[in-house]
């Protein structure tokens, strides 16, 4: 029977551990803050925003609200951005992305301090995923939903220490730092990507996969054994409108010996992971 790995347990339980370490960092007068800088009202930006702000309820984190007109000038915008950045009482920021156009991401990703990037998105969190350096005042963040499939395999158990696994995804934000995260964890890795010939039979010889190339059914039933362990990272959507990942489910399920849903995977686990950074940045600030 294959186990379906369900992220809401693992979040629940997550923000029960950052509720107490916010309440110590209360006691000695830290109130970790994320701030929240939007440019506009996208529908995807709003419903992101009401999740996160529910989580940070959960786990004592206070949200703040940056908010300005998404055609605001550049020239306007990043003296804006800097002020935020220099907020002594702020220790997480989360740019919105993808921004307009009229802002260019790489002068975002200059502004922010790598101690506040709670998303992973400057060099500095990028140096601290390769490095392993994560932890000091100056250091980064891995990407949400990287490090949400790392605490996944953890909360269930799955060691990848001496596993073999396989990355289907080679994007800043989930493939090229999980695959760094699994090496840290003594995994052997192979990322692979639309230039991969024989992905099927690659697949088949992993112990985990995990699947975030953005592409409906590029695993199905050739893909899968019994033993592996099928994390999907990926949101599709069908013609009927219904959400999927990567894997065709119905082929993994009964074969594989654990597979996360979609939705209610990964994803699930996101929002309280962007707590643990806001909280871990805040504790750095009196370490």
């Amino acid at each position: 029977m294959t186990k379906i790995l369900k992220g809401k347990p693992a979040s629940d339980r997550l923000s029960e551990e950052l509720l107490r370490r916010s309440d110590v960092l209360r006691g000695k007068d830290v109130i970790p803050t994320l701030a929240v800088v939007r440019m506009g009202e996208r529908p995807d930006d709003l419903a992101y925003e009401r999740g996160l702000t529910k989580r940070a309820e959960k786990t004592g984190v206070e949200v703040r609200r940056f908010l300005f007109p998404e055609n605001i000038p550049e020239t306007e915008f990043l003296p804006e951005f800097q002020k935020i950045a220099d907020d002594p009482s702020v220790h997480g920021i989360l740019p919105f992305r993808p921004l307009p156009r009229q802002i260019r991401d790489e002068k975002i990703r200059e502004i922010l301090p790598g101690s506040k990037d709670v998303d992973g998105i400057t060099a500095a969190s990028m140096a601290a995923i390769y490095e392993d350096g994560r932890g000091h005042s100056d250091s980064g963040f891995a990407p949400c939903t990287a490090e949400s499939v790392m605490e996944l395999l953890d909360f269930y158990g799955i060691n990848p220490d001496g596993m073999r696994a396989a990355v289907v995804g080679r994007s800043l934000v989930i493939g090229k730092p999980v695959s760094a995260l699994l090496l840290q964890k003594n995994a052997t890795v192979t990322v692979c990507h639309s230039h991969t010939k024989n992905l099927s039979d690659i697949l088949q010889n992993n112990d985990i996969l995990v699947l975030c190339a953005g592409h409906a059914g590029i695993a199905d039933r050739s893909s899968f054994r019994k033993g592996q362990i099928v994390i999907d990272v990926s949101v599709n959507f069908g013609e009927d409108g219904k959400m999927r990942g990567d894997a065709v489910f119905e082929d993994a399920d009964g074969v594989v010996s654990a597979i996360t849903p979609v939705p209610g995977g990964v994803g699930s686990l996101t929002t309280s992971i962007l707590m643990r950074h806001v909280i871990e940045a805040a504790e750095r600030t009196i370490q």
